[in-house]
């Protein structure tokens, strides 16, 4: 399919006038592609030769629309910081509209009613990131918004210092938010809010349809959905930085890829948001803030499902939903089929040795990977090695009960354990050289990103652990 056979529809538009606003792009001076994603382009029909397609930029400015596209924002509220703001929306992301179930969004494309005292814009740098990192994390396996394509331009935007503009053209299978539960609850527009409930039911949960208790059952699932993502994020070592409730989905995605970070050393506290002064939004309270966040939502849902059976649900979360996901994610990655009840202390052990190591999280699991039996390559490559080796004497005893071979055992665990993240001194490289013209260094991380679990010999510099001056590094929100 070329960009002549897109169609869009634009099932959000049936919702009440108030659910958006009618919204043309403002476009960009001069706009440049930066890059094109195949794979994603393969998830609306639209062929590779795209690329070469002028309108292709012309679709990301703004200056082309597609059939049946008629551009948006959308309107949410959300608790931020924990505090509630009444009315947020999409500042700087206008949709076009949905092909194949995908809801296309240009994020950066001006300002919206939403905008507050904002320019609507976005800078090369943090389009950069969301562009790599979206496709990083599908292909690592964890739900994810993805990114279709990204241009660049002349026109000039002010952050911490003068930006060049950029417009990242995002796709997601939806892009509601708790926060726009939130927006009609504390309106009291609850007609509204029952409207809302039903499209996103048939958007993200159709199989509820039909069902009287649809309403409950809904909120469960996007609860059981919550904790499974959350212990992804664990797992992966990923800290999202901004877990306010108009950053949540639904739909159960990870969405609006901020000031984020893959963990360098393992650090439990660590905090990727330097505007985060409180640590709220670590990478160890994001469980924590992830029921807060459900119990915001199920705040806004009181209309619709009775609180005491939903608290209920968020008891689950708290006492076997999270807990059980990451205990199986954790599992995964040591490798360990069977399960036991001794693993809850053997991962307890293992989270409490790799803060006491100074070792590259990424780099401890992809080298246990390869665990034979000699433990020196575990040692070399930890600050603290006696914390290891106190870990691995409990490793050896639980490997000692599985039913699978060593063999079977690392096989299985390379193809959990990634030798390749996307850490932000390597998404910095690529922001530097592509503020100089030079975008190689974005197709090369897009490269990366699709083949975590590879081996990539020409890219083996990357597979090792952060060099000591790139390390921890701390971005705000305007990143």
């Amino acid at each position: 399919m070329t960009l002549d056979n897109l169609n869009f529809e634009t099932p959000y538009l049936s919702l009440d006038s108030e659910f958006y606003d009618l919204t043309e792009p403002t476009p960009l001076d001069d706009p440049y592609l930066i890059s094109f994603n195949p794979n994603a382009a393969e998830l609306i029909g639209l062929d590779s030769s795209t690329k070469e397609d002028p309108r292709f930029v012309a679709l990301l400015n703004g200056t082309y629309l597609p059939k049946g596209a008629r551009p948006f924002s959308m309107c949410y509220a959300g608790h931020q910081f924990g505090n509630y703001a009444p009315r947020l929306g999409d500042g700087r992301a206008i949709n076009l509209g949905s092909i194949n179930g995908w809801h296309i969004q240009t994020k950066g494309s001006g300002e919206t009613l939403y905008s507050r005292t904002s320019d609507g814009r976005a800078a090369i740098p943090s389009s950069i990131r969301e562009y790599l990192m979206s496709e990083a994390m599908h292909h690592l396996g964890i739900p994810t918004t993805r990114a279709l394509g990204i241009i660049g331009s002349e026109t000039k935007i002010l952050r911490n210092q003068i930006e060049r503009g950029a417009i990242v053209m995002r796709m997601s299978p939806s892009w509601v938010r708790f926060g726009t539960f939130e927006y009609f609850y504390y309106f009291k527009e609850y007609d509204k809010l029952r409207s809302l409930a039903d499209y996103v039911i048939a958007e993200s949960y159709p199989h509820l349809q039909d069902d009287e208790d649809r309403y409950y059952k809904f909120f469960c699932e996007v609860v059981e959905r919550t904790a499974k993502l959350i212990a992804q994020w664990q797992g992966i070592g990923f800290n999202h930085g901004v877990m306010n409730t108009d950053n949540m989905s639904i739909a159960g995605l990870t969405i609006d890829y901020g000031p984020y970070a893959m963990l360098d050393d393992f650090d439990y506290g660590f905090v990727c948001n330097k505007t985060d002064k409180a640590g709220r939004y670590s990478y160890g309270d994001q469980p924590n803030v992830s029921y807060w966040n459900l119990t915001m939502l199920s705040k806004a849902l009181t209309p619709l499902i009775d609180q005491n059976r939903m608290q209920k649900k968020l008891d689950d979360f708290g006492n076997f939903l999270y807990p059980d996901a990451y205990i199986d994610v954790m599992c995964e990655k040591l490798g360990l089929v069977l399960k036991l009840d001794e693993d809850v202390e053997l991962i307890t052990d293992l989270v409490g040795a790799l803060q006491d190591a100074y070792v590259d999280y990424t780099n401890f699991f992809r080298t246990l990977s390869h665990y034979d039996g000699d433990r020196m390559p575990l040692y070399d490559i930890a600050m603290n090695p006696v914390v290891i080796h106190n870990w691995l004497e409990l490793y050896d005893k639980r490997l000692a009960k599985e039913i699978c071979t060593q063999s079977e055992r690392q096989k299985a665990m390379l193809k959990t354990n990634p030798k390749y993240v996307l850490k932000n001194y390597m998404l910095q490289e690529a922001i530097d050289l592509a503020q100089k013209g030079d975008f190689s260094m974005v197709e090369t991380l897009l490269h990366i990103a699709m083949h975590p679990y590879d081996e990539l010999p020409e890219f083996e510099h990357f597979a090792g652990e952060t060099p000591e001056e790139h390390k921890n590094i701390c971005l705000s929100c305007s990143s």
